[in-house]
């Protein structure tokens, strides 16, 4: 049976209550949208798996509650994150403002060299915007991220925003990476010269790996 994934790692949704993360989640792991959602408690995820220059990839995506009262419990989470999207809602400037401090807290919880994009949601919402294209590309120039805005209402930038992080993950870890690829070939070499000696082994190892 083919292998489901080669590796597996963890990317967080953080940002205000109410920006749309669940949403962003929903319509990329299952191609939904509903455009009402109770407020998430605590954390929820969701899994996917997608193909990234010819690496499958499983993806663990935390949705995190952006409530005040919840961050004790949600910023363990950060912890053990590869990849992070900072959401704000283009119709809430309240939101932008506090990119400030979820980047903050990035800074102090995350690993050092966790890969970060920032992600202007509600773009579907144009007649209501409150902070402008400009200044969201500006606000992640600053901090050296990427920038998107995405609709998860009309699935505009779900797929780009989620595949773009995916890439930075895999590039920041390019020589975990080779070491798996190299341990890979290597066990199928010897189980060729274990079949040519007639001598089988039991299964070799999984060359999954995983960067929870």
């Amino acid at each position: 049976m083919a292998k489901q994934y080669d590796v597996l790692f963890r990317l967080l949704l953080i940002g205000d209550s109410g920006v749309g993360k669940t949403c962003l989640l929903c319509r990329f792991t299952d191609n939904e949208f509903h455009s009402s959602h109770i407020s998430t408690i605590g954390v929820d995820f969701k899994m996917k798996t997608i193909e990234v220059d010819g690496i499958k990839v499983r993806i663990q995506i935390w949705d995190t509650a952006g409530q005040e009262r919840y961050q004790t419990i949600t910023k363990q989470y950060y912890r053990r994150a590869q990849g992070i999207f900072l959401v704000y809602d283009i119709s809430s400037e309240r939101s932008y403002q506090h990119i400030m401090k979820w980047v903050s807290d990035v800074d102090e919880y995350a690993p050092e060299g966790v890969q970060k994009i920032l992600i202007g949601n509600k773009a579907d919402e144009e007649q209501k915007r409150q902070v402008g294209r400009e200044q969201g590309q500006q606000l992640a120039k600053e901090y050296g991220m990427d920038f998107y805005e995405t609709s998860a209402c009309t699935n505009l930038n779900i797929k780009e925003s989620f595949t773009r992080l995916t890439e930075l993950v895999l590039q920041a870890h390019r020589k975990e990476l080779e070491g798996l690829r190299m341990r890979a070939s290597n066990e199928l070499a010897l189980a060729e010269l274990e079949e040519e000696e007639g001598k089988p082994e039991g299964p070799a190892n999984s060359s999954k790996s995983c960067w929870c």
